[in-house]
């Protein structure tokens, strides 16, 4: 199935060239034979691959806050700037009492009322094992902040996006699991009923997006579906079938207030009203880029340049935080909020498996020595991210602790 699909996307990029086609196309089979090599996987586990201490979050009681105005305006192109201030802040900030302020969470319910849920750390001694394995503390806790008005530069050379096409292409495993928000995001189904996003699509650190307040989620469908046959339709785009969102949660992490947003906790999970028939992808802690098969990270998203287009595409990763995956993957407005996945190792199935490590962000600035530097990011899930996010998704501890 993957060879049929290497052959459709050259055919589609060559059908679409770039404007330095000759480039273009050198690059498009560089990039294919790349993603060839690790459909060869090795057979056993990284050898430097360390056991992760996952804790287990403890949720008090719901207390109520006012309903939400849904004031503020969608921001899809999301970019932040960092100095060396923050590029180099310390582990001081993540001691436990900051990250359980940062772990507590709002919920905002379909008919606008909010409420918000402080938590604790149930293994107290063990809080510090946030830290995910190979990753160093000296980077940790870019605090930025807002928009930066300096030019983006989100397509780095030529365009390493591919448009997927075909009925049995957008239906098949992975592409299947990304789904749009009618904020004009992207999102990957990580359960029956859940969809993880970007929070700056449902949020933007002060109140809820106007488009929140009947927030939907979209799943292509083939035109065949609806009685058409395939033999009939070979140029129109995919249908979207829209599902109406029940509930949204956001973390207090991401919840700072006008001054200053982070993007180390720009992610939400919204709860659809009704479960959905499709393959979903499981949740991973995010492993060191040098766990990962091919030090590769993949996503798949609806970029705004390519409007009704389910666009994927693949870089490896140049740099790494505690909380966050610094990357050159080419990406537009509309992408945020896609799962950025990987190869990682699964011990219980002894074999590598396609899990979400984080949730792609958008772009950042830093100047370091007076030294620019631009990536685009995505939020990497720490043992403590992952336990929120399991515990919003099955609403109890034990679940968590065997996932």
């Amino acid at each position: 199935m993957f060879y049929m699909f290497f052959i459709s996307v050259f055919c589609s990029m060559t059908m679409y060239p770039h404007p330095n086609s000759g480039l273009a196309h050198l690059s498009i089979l560089v990039l294919l034979l790349s993603l060839l090599l690790p459909l060869s996987l090795p057979s056993r586990a990284p050898p430097h691959q360390h056991p992760v201490h996952l804790p287990s979050l403890v949720p008090h009681a719901p207390l109520p806050l006012s309903r939400s105005r849904f004031s503020s305006q969608t921001q899809l192109d999301f970019t932040t700037h960092c100095n060396a201030s923050c590029y180099h802040k310390g582990e001081q900030e993540s001691r436990r009492e900051h990250l359980t302020e940062q772990l507590a969470f709002e919920t905002l319910y379909a008919d606008g009322s909010r409420t918000l849920t402080t938590v604790d750390v149930a293994d107290e001694d063990n809080y510090e094992g946030t830290i995910s394995p190979a990753i160093q503390p000296p980077t940790k806790g870019r605090r930025v902040t807002s928009r930066h008005r300096r030019q983006k530069r989100q397509i780095y050379g030529a365009d390493g996006r591919f448009n997927i096409r075909g009925d049995h292409f957008l239906l098949d495993y992975p592409f299947s699991t990304a789904v749009r928000i009618s904020t004009g995001c992207t999102g990957v189904l990580v359960s029956r009923l859940h969809v993880l996003t970007a929070a700056h699509c449902v949020h933007d650190g002060k109140d809820y997006v106007k488009g929140a307040r009947k927030l939907r989620v979209g799943f292509l469908t083939p035109p065949y579906i609806n009685g058409t046959k395939p033999s009939q339709t070979p140029t129109k785009k995919p249908l979207v079938r829209w599902v109406r969102v029940k509930r949204t949660r956001v973390p207090k992490g991401w919840i700072q207030g006008p001054q200053e947003v982070s993007m180390d906790f720009d992610y939400a999970l919204l709860e659809l009203r009704w479960p959905h028939r499709r393959p979903f992808m499981r949740l991973s802690v995010a492993p060191s880029s040098d766990d990962l098969a091919g030090k590769r990270i993949h996503f798949s998203g609806f970029d705004s340049d390519r409007p009704g287009e389910l666009v994927y595409r693949f870089c490896p990763v140049e740099d790494e935080s505690n909380d966050l995956i610094y990357q050159h993957c080419d990406a537009r407005p509309g992408a945020s909020g896609s799962g950025v996945y990987g190869r990682v190792w699964d011990t219980a199935l002894e074999r590598w498996e396609r899990k979400v490590i984080g949730i792609f962000s958008g772009h950042q600035w830093l100047e370091i020595d007076g030294e620019n530097r631009d990536y685009n990011v995505a939020v990497r899930f720490t043992p403590l991210k992952f336990a929120q996010i399991c515990y919003w998704v099955h609403g109890n501890r034990v679940d968590c602790s065997q996932d």
